[in-house]
């Protein structure tokens, strides 16, 4: 088998950031398989330091949360966002942690993708935490918000492109 043709692979080069959404709400169920794909996210020692909160587009902090953000029109529009924070009493290793809640989020973006929905990482976001942290009427003392992903359902084609491999290699093998 060519391991291109791996589902898992494949998921990984077809995933795209999708910043349109159509009004269509996403169930429940979906949304906790979504995090739990987050969860199973590796972390050093296993503290798995990350905590989720989804705002979901009836809830009255998603107008709070959008006015955080230069892409408040995407937050808007979105069916839901999922808000990933690392909870600072249970981290270790600041550079570490912060690996795990990258790999965290790259979980729940190709859960997404695989459900058929569509996302984009919202990092820009964490740049006025104080202010993030309020709209959701959370405190900075324990919890850092590390990104919020704007997910739903696709109203649009995501695109990208990649630099060849070999201008990303230090070195041929």
């Amino acid at each position: 088998m060519d391991p291109r043709d791996n589902p898992v692979l494949r998921a990984l080069r077809e995933r795209r950031s999708i910043r349109k959404f159509t009004p269509e709400p996403v169930d429940k169920r979906t949304l906790t398989a979504i995090l739990e794909a987050g969860q199973w996210a590796p972390s050093g020692k296993n503290n798995q330091p990350w905590r989720f909160l989804v705002v979901t587009r009836d809830d009255p902090r998603m107008d709070k949360l959008a006015a955080c953000t230069q892409y408040t029109p995407i937050v808007r529009a979105s069916a839901a966002c999922i808000c990933v924070f690392l909870d600072k009493r249970s981290m270790y290793s600041e550079m570490k942690d912060h690996q795990g809640a990258g790999a965290c989020i790259q979980n729940m973006l190709l859960a997404i993708h695989t459900l058929g929905l569509g996302a984009v990482w919202l990092g820009q976001i964490v740049n006025d935490q104080q202010a993030a942290l309020s709209a959701l009427g959370l405190s900075g003392a324990e919890l850092e918000l590390q990104a919020v992903l704007a997910l739903g359902h696709p109203d649009q084609k995501g695109g990208s492109k990649r630099k060849p491999l070999s201008e990303l290699m230090l070195e041929d093998f």
